[in-house]
C-alpha cells in the first residue's frame, strides 16, 4: 500500500515544538517513501476550541516548509478533514460496537461519577476508574433492563458510549521505535467513545478516520502510549485489524535539565520560545513568543528539530530538508527523551545565517531593521552589504539590529571617556586634518579610506593603533563591530565626517 501518514492536532492553542517535530517526522517519512502527508484537524472537543488556532497551525507548517498534501485548506480524496464536519458518521460506528457487545451506553451524571470516585477510593488514595469493577455499580446498559435503557434514550436522557474493556487480556502492539509492547487490559478504564453531545472522543475518531483515510503509519508522542490498548482493541472490534497502521510513539522533548517534558512555562521561565510562531490567545489576550519572531530561520528550526531525538548515523549535523528526506528512517529515532538546549538551537541558526546568501538574508533581516527604524523605504542594497559584514556575529535575525544599528542611525557615543582618556594634540590634529582630506576623497571605498588614514597617521607621527580605537568609537559608539573602513564605506562620506566632527569639534 502507498504510505500515508497524518498529523492530527487539536485547534486549542499554539503549536509546541514537539508538535512541529511530529509533523517533521511524518513529513520526512512520507517523502522518503513517496507517500502522502495528511493534516486532519481533531476539533471534537468544542469546549477547548480556540478561534484562529486552525489557521495558526497551517501558517506554522507553511513557515516551516512542511505543507501537507491533503488538509482542510487543500482538500483531498477523503474530505472533510475536520472531525467536527464528520460528526454524523461516528455515531454509526459507536452503535456497531454496542450491537457487537464491545461498547455500552452510560447515563451517569457528573454527580454520580463523583460519588463513585469518593466511595470507592483505592487504598493508595487514588480515584477509582470507570472499569470492569465499577461499571457494575453504575447506571448503564449493562446494569439496567433493556426496556429502561430504551426508554431513557427515547426521552432524550444524556448518555455517553464507553468501550467495554475486557478483563485479564494482554493487548500487544509492535512499535517501530520500541518494539513489542504489552498491556494488561484490566488496568485500562472504559474510555468514553461518544460524548453526550454526539461528538466522538479522540479514541473513536482517530481509529475511524485512520481507517477511512487509509493511514498506513501513525506517529505520535509517547504520552499517548497508555491509550494504545484502547485503540488496538477498537481496530480489532471493528474488524479492521489487518488495516491497522504501524505505530511509532515518539520520545518526549525534555526540559534543559532533563527533568520532565518541556512546557510553555519552562520557556517563559528560562527566556526562550517553545512555540513555532507567535501565538495570540484570544481567550486570555496574551501573546506567546515563537521561534520565527525571535529571529530563527525556518530551515535552521527544522534542522534543529530533526536532531532532537533522531540520529542521522553520521557526524554531520547540518542538513537541508531534501537531505533529511533522503536519509531519514524511523529506526534511528531514540527511545529516550531529548533535552532541549536553546544554545544549541541558536548554534544551528548561526550556521544557517552564515551560509545564507547575503541578498536572501537581507530580505529576511529587513523587517527587523524596519521595525526599529520605523521606515519601510530601506535601501536593500545597503542592507545586503551590512548583513555581509556582521552576519558572523549574529545568532538570531534580531541580532542584526543590535550588531549593526550604527549603519542606519547615528549612534550614541557611550564610551567617549575611552577616547578622551588618551586624547592629545597629535590626535586632534590628525582627525581635524583627516576630515578635510575625506571631503576631497573621490574614491569612497575601504581601500582608499585605509590608505588615506595610514598615510596621514605616519605624517602626524602616530601609529595606526593610536587612531583606530577612537575612530571605531566615533563611528560605532562602542568597541565592537566589523572593520572601521568597511563601516565608513557603507555609511558614506557625509555621515562619516559628521560622526568624526561630533567628537573632535
Amino acid at each position: 500500500m502507498k504510505v500515508r501518514v497524518r498529523f492530527a492536532p487539536s485547534p486549542t492553542g499554539g503549536l509546541h515544538l514537539g508538535g512541529v517535530r511530529t509533523v517533521l517526522y511524518n513529513y520526512l517519512f512520507a517523502r522518503h517513501h513517496g507517500g502522502d502527508f495528511v493534516l486532519r484537524i481533531e476539533d471534537t472537543d468544542q469546549n477547548r476550541f480556540v478561534e484562529g488556532a486552525e489557521q495558526y497551525i497551517m501558517d506554522c507548517l507553511k513557515w516551516c516548509g512542511l505543507e501537507p498534501d491533503e488538509s482542510p485548506l487543500k482538500g483531498g480524496p477523503y474530505t472533510p478533514y475536520r472531525q467536527s464536519e464528520r460528526k454524523p458518521l461516528y455515531k454509526d460506528y459507536a452503535e456497531q460496537l454496542i450491537d457487537s457487545g464491545y461498547a455500552y451506553i452510560a447515563f451517569d451524571t457528573p454527580e454520580e461519577l463523583e460519588k463513585m470516585r469518593a466511595e470507592y477510593r483505592r487504598d493508595d488514595n487514588t480515584n477509582p476508574q470507570y472499569d470492569h469493577f465499577t461499571r457494575g455499580l453504575m447506571r448503564n446498559s449493562l446494569t439496567l433492563p433493556a426496556e429502561t435503557v430504551a426508554e431513557l434514550v427515547e426521552k432524550g436522557t444524556p448518555y455517553v458510549v464507553r468501550i467495554k474493556m475486557p478483563e485479564n487480556e494482554t493487548v500487544t502492539l509492535t512499535d517501530m521505535i520500541r518494539g513489542e509492547i504489552s498491556f494488561d487490559s484490566s488496568l485500562v478504564d472504559d474510555k468514553v467513545l461518544l460524548k453526550a453531545d454526539g461528538m466522538p472522543t479522540y479514541h473513536l475518531a482517530v481509529v475511524v478516520d485512520d481507517y477511512l483515510m487509509k493511514i498506513t503509519h501513525a506517529f505520535r508522542g509517547e504520552e499517548w502510549l497508555p491509550s494504545a490498548p484502547v485503540h488496538v482493541l477498537l481496530w480489532q472490534y471493528m474488524g479492521w485489524k489487518e488495516h491497522m497502521p504501524q505505530w511509532a510513539h515518539l520520545p518526549l522533548i525534555l526540559k534543559p535539565d532533563g527533568n520532565g517534558k518541556l512546557s510553555k512555562r519552562d520557556g517563559d521561565r528560562l527566556g526562550f520560545p517553545v512555540f513555532a510562531m507567535n501565538w495570540f490567545d484570544p481567550k486570555t489576550g496574551e501573546t506567546t513568543k515563537g521561534f520565527r519572531e525571535m529571529g530563527f530561520l525556518p530551515q535552521a528550526f527544522v534542522n534543529m528539530l530533526a536532531m532532537l531525538g533522531w540520529n542521522p548515523g553520521v557526524e554531520k549535523e547540518l542538513f537541508s530538508l531534501d537531505e533529511l528526506v533522503q536519509i531519514f528512517s524511523m529506526e534511528r529515532v531514540h527511545k529516550g527523551g531529548a533535552k532541549f538546549n536553546f544554545e544549541k538551537a541558536k548554534w544551528f541558526n548561526h550556521q544557517y545565517i552564515q551560509h545564507t546568501d547575503n541578498a536572501v538574508l537581507a530580505e529576511m533581516v529587513k523587517p527587523y531593521i524596519v521595525k526599529e527604524l520605523g521606515d519601510g523605504n530601506m535601501e536593500i542594497g545597503k542592507l545586503e552589504k551590512v548583513v555581509g559584514l556582521i552576519k558572523d556575529r549574529c545568532h538570531l535575525l534580531t541580532d542584526f539590529w543590535e550588531q549593526g544599528h550604527f549603519f542606519f542611525a547615528t549612534p550614541e557615543i557611550k564610551e567617549l571617556a575611552v577616547i578622551k582618556d588618551k586624547w592629545n594634540d597629535q590626535k586632534q590634529q590628525f582627525f581635524t586634518t583627516w576630515q578635510s582630506k575625506l571631503e576631497l576623497l573621490t574614491d569612497w571605498n575601504h581601500d582608499a579610506l585605509e590608505a588615506s588614514c595610514n598615510e596621514l597617521a605616519v605624517e602626524c607621527g602616530l601609529k595606526k593603533g593610536d587612531v583606530m580605537l577612537p575612530l571605531r568609537i566615533m563611528l560605532v559608539g562602542g568597541k565592537y563591530g566589523p572593520g572601521v573602513f568597511a563601516i565608513a564605506e557603507v555609511i558614506g562620506k557625509e555621515e562619516t565626517i559628521k560622526r568624526i566632527k561630533f567628537v573632535t569639534r
